[in-house]
């Protein structure tokens, strides 16, 4: 699986965002039932955005994956990216945060020089 944050926020210096898509990574890996080996983080921080006419803090987010994708594990992983960029010194607050999640055919991911499905 895959998470990808596009955000206006300055998510901070290298090791602050390392730390990040450590908890990240947990979030997905946790919340798909899937390995941390298999999850890949992307970091768009200091994007120019706007939320309802407002530039205050706010995150576009995607969450890619071969299957897992459903209400329950859909909730988890809302609630733990969610809570980690509101968490300071983030401060995106809840209602500023839209994540789509992406249950990706075998034969539209590829990986190691094929697709999925082979």
């Amino acid at each position: 699986p895959s998470l990808t944050i596009n955000t206006n926020v300055d998510l901070g210096p290298p090791d602050q965002k390392k730390t990040l898509m450590t908890k990240l990574t947990q979030v997905i890996s946790t919340g798909l039932g899937k390995p941390d080996s298999y999850v890949a983080i992307h970091l768009n921080d200091k994007q120019s955005m706007m939320w309802g006419g407002s530039d205050e803090g706010c995150a576009l987010c995607t969450v890619a994956s071969l299957g897992s994708i459903n209400l329950k594990n859909n909730q988890q992983v809302v609630k733990g990216v969610s809570n980690l960029l509101a968490d300071a010194p983030y401060g995106i607050k809840h209602d500023r945060v839209y994540i789509e999640f992406r249950d990706v055919a075998r034969e539209n991911m590829g990986y190691n020089g094929a697709t999925f499905a082979g």
